[in-house]
């Protein structure tokens, strides 16, 4: 006579759990229990790949980096699928039961690599696989506002009003005959930028 079980299959979960939670806790309590606490400065210096750590850290660098490590990673875990595949899909079992499994998985992977193949196209025509970018060159040309127009507004004084709720007149222009000095403010140029 088979006797039942006292714990589900739930229950063995649950303890496997548990125990790995209890785990962990026990080797970090034996780590901070067992290790030797003598801080100094090169201890609590920052450790980056060997190197002495200079300056600040708030600098700004490439986003290309994490551009690319995320393309690396991406085709990297994709790639990690052929193995299961090639695994299963190689059994004579499955085989000789029906040839058309075979057919089946081959078309498969086919569209499988397709759509990464597509990716890494995109990528690459996007450009986001070259490390060094090329230099944007802006175009030199009158764009469809004239000039003229761009220096009558940068030479138009303006008074700046006090903000208030119950104000609701526009800002006006300023009379040429105020001797007071203009506050200094930044041009409007245009910028031309490369569609």
């Amino acid at each position: 006579m088979i006797e039942p079980s006292q714990l589900t299959e739930f229950g063995k979960v649950f303890i496997y759990m548990v125990m790995g939670i209890l785990f962990v806790l026990f080797t970090f309590f034996l780590g901070r229990l067992v290790a030797l606490k003598r801080p100094n400065s090169v201890k609590l210096s920052t450790y980056e790949c060997g190197e002495e750590p200079k300056g600040s850290s708030w600098i700004q660098f490439n986003s290309r980096f994490y551009v690319v490590a995320l393309i690396f990673l991406l085709f990297d875990v994709e790639m990690v699928f052929i193995f299961p595949w090639a695994t299963i899909f190689s059994q004579e079992t499955l085989l000789v039961a029906d040839s058309r499994w075979g057919w089946l998985s081959l078309i498969e992977m086919f569209i499988f690599i397709g759509i990464l193949l597509i990716g890494l196209m995109y990528v690459w025509k996007k450009g986001d696989l070259n490390w060094i970018k090329p230099e944007n060159v802006l175009p030199v040309g009158p764009g469809k506002v004239p000039l003229a127009m761009y220096a009558k507004i940068n030479d138009t004084k303006y008074i700046v009003r006090e903000f208030g709720a119950d104000s609701n007149a526009q800002p006006e222009l300023a009379s040429p005959v105020e001797n007071k000095p203009a506050a200094v403010r930044p041009a409007f140029r245009p910028q031309f930028k490369k569609p």
